[in-house]
């Protein structure tokens, strides 16, 4: 507690202060509409008609469902079951949060390093948004995709294979951590690769077999890997392949101007496609061998959310938690560039949607993802030209600047 007494309080702290910020209703949000009904029939103590109206990840709400019934405790309503359900995501960042720092301090890392960490971990603005919008399973995901790396990284194949179930149990997109879990264990890669999947069997047979009972109007989760759906967003990469023949509304019936139609083509293949690209790029890291798992992680998420027609502001957000863990534990300055990444998310998703349209704000977008995209593949595939490249700027400013030395030591 001494040594780590600092970083457990500044968590706590900031796990109140975000609760007390984002988690005071859910009337305006997805909650409402993807998860209250299921929850409410859960407390109510119908099971089954729980797992049929649990959305396309109804695993996360089987992972939270004994907090959503901790209310029933004291005669807590809807909010309070809300507020259950997604403080303990909160909690879970924390904790990764204070893990780092202490991982952070054993190699030298200064204090405002360790101070930023554990500021993205716990009141990163983009987490902000993610439980305003009623989503603390992507925030959970998140912290359980880069726990398992880390537990791969140290060995630990039972525990990364938990872990990597309970990410794949929380959100489909979790499979995208397959292969850099795989990639960094020393050993016993079946082994963890089997505790996965038997785990995330157990969340999603009760879905599907629910489904399959009495006309569920909820979806399995493992249904929602087929396809993108109608939903097009301009945050993405093939935002100028939509077309502007139609009118766009939103779920109130409201005219979304300037808004694109999706391609017929891409609905069927969006989802898919992202996990497929992870194939080629997890094989062409195993062919190099000294591929960092971490940034591998960080990549493949990336690609993630740039591919992703339904991009919005919270789907960077594991982006961004594996960019910290891969940032802060290989490096002893500060973790710029994830407080880059997040500040840029908040820009190109929330301030720059209120000034200009939506193809600008696609511009915005390509502007930051593709420079990003390169840049990660870079550093993850040829390390050598990246270290190369960074070095370069500092012997180019220096040669550039005037020589002032003595003439006597010319």
């Amino acid at each position: 507690m001494r040594d780590h007494g600092a970083a457990i309080a500044f968590a706590a702290v900031g796990v109140w202060a975000m609760s007390f910020l984002t988690l005071y209703g859910f009337g305006w949000n997805d909650y409402a509409t993807e998860v209250a009904p299921a929850y409410a029939a859960l407390t109510s103590g119908h099971l089954l008609t729980f797992l049929q109206l649990s959305p396309g990840y109804g695993g996360s709400l089987e992972l939270r469902a004994p907090f959503a019934l901790l209310p029933g405790l004291w005669g807590g309503g809807a909010v309070a079951v809300y507020q259950a359900v997604s403080v303990p995501a909160l909690v879970a960042a924390a904790l990764l949060g204070v893990w780092l720092v202490a991982r952070m301090r054993d190699i030298g890392a200064g204090r405002i390093a360790r101070a930023t960490a554990l500021g993205l971990c716990v009141v990163n603005p983009v987490t902000l948004y993610a439980l305003q919008d009623g989503h603390a399973e992507e925030l959970l995901g998140a912290v359980a995709c880069v726990a398992a790396v880390l537990a791969a990284q140290r060995g630990h194949a039972g525990w990364s294979g938990i872990l990597l179930g309970l990410a794949i149990a929380n959100k489909q997109w979790a499979l995208l951590a397959i292969g850099p879990v795989l990639l960094a264990l020393p050993a016993h890669r079946v082994r963890a690769a089997v505790i996965a999947g038997v785990l995330a069997a157990c969340f999603y047979l009760p879905l599907w077999l629910a489904s399959h009972v009495g006309g569920g109007s909820g979806s399995p989760g493992a249904l929602t890997v087929a396809g993108g759906g109608a939903i097009f967003q301009p945050w993405q990469l093939w935002w100028f392949l939509g077309s502007h023949s139609q009118t766009v509304r939103d779920s109130f019936g409201a005219v979304k101007i300037g808004y694109r139609t999706p391609p017929a083509w891409i609905q069927s293949i969006d989802h898919p496609l992202i996990v497929a690209l992870a194939v080629p790029v997890t094989a062409f890291a195993v062919l190099r061998r000294r591929t960092d798992a971490m940034l591998l992680l960080a990549f493949l998420l990336a690609i993630r959310f740039a591919f992703d027609t339904w991009d919005t502001v919270y789907y960077p957000l594991p982006f961004i938690f594996a960019l910290l863990a891969w940032e802060s534990l290989d490096r002893r300055r500060p973790p710029v560039l994830a407080l880059t990444a997040s500040v840029v998310v908040w820009l190109v998703f929330i301030v720059v949607p209120e000034h200009v349209s939506p193809d600008e704000q696609a511009a915005v977008f390509l502007l930051a993802a593709v420079p990003a995209l390169l840049a990660l593949a870079i550093a993850l595939f040829a390390p050598g030209a990246w270290s190369r490249l960074v070095a370069r700027r500092p012997r180019e400013r220096r040669s550039s600047a005037p020589n002032t030395a003595p003439i006597s030591t010319l």
